[in-house]
């Protein structure tokens, strides 16, 4: 938590054997390093991802692509109750640290890949309403993108604005999706027929 509300480089070991309300022999016998102490949290990350991130918003919603949305709106709502301060935990990690330590950029990136298949799955479940041939794999991608700029927009303007204008684009090309989806399935089925 310390690393997500004051980032790594601020965090001093201290702080976090403050915190954690532990001596420093119980923290050194399990992480020799800060650095061990961060990877152990982004692998945490990754087993929260499901249980903490996505099944709560899963929860929300049955049809598949509204999940995908019911994911953003928790983003959404993360913003909001933090005064538009915090955003992302991997996302701020990856702008401190993915140039300065490789190990930790793979962690970093795992979780967004993670998050990504996560979403993806949501966009397999749907396959049968989208285009055929649309690329689900980099469409989860996109929608991360789009999350995530929308968050750090957000947090440099102070206002959930930015964040609903690119989810309001997100939707308006999901229905945009969606509306040629017969189409391209129907010339599919013509094509095949001859």
């Amino acid at each position: 938590m310390l690393f997500y509300e004051r980032g790594y480089n601020a965090t001093a070991l201290q702080d976090v054997l403050q915190a954690a309300r532990a001596n420093s022999g119980s923290l050194y016998h399990f992480f020799k390093t800060k650095e061990d102490l961060l990877l152990a949290v982004l692998d945490r990350y990754v087993d929260l991802l499901m249980p903490a991130v996505m099944e709560p918003a899963f929860a929300q919603a049955i049809d598949p692509i509204e999940r995908v949305f019911a994911v953003l709106e928790r983003y959404r709502q993360c913003m909001i109750a933090t005064g538009f301060s915090k955003g992302c935990p991997i996302g701020n990690l990856a702008l401190e640290l993915s140039d300065s330590k490789p190990t930790v950029r793979d962690k970093i990136a795992l979780n967004f890949s993670n998050w990504c298949k996560a979403i993806q799955r949501c966009l397999d479940d749907a396959s049968g309403r989208l285009p055929a041939g649309l690329d689900r794999q980099r469409l989860a991608r996109f929608v991360l993108t789009v999350m995530e700029g929308g968050i750090m927009q957000t947090r440099a303007h102070r206002s959930i604005q930015p964040f609903d204008e690119a989810v309001a684009s997100l939707r308006d090309y999901f229905d945009r999706l969606l509306e040629e989806a017969p189409k391209s399935e129907r010339d599919h089925r013509e094509r095949s027929d001859t």
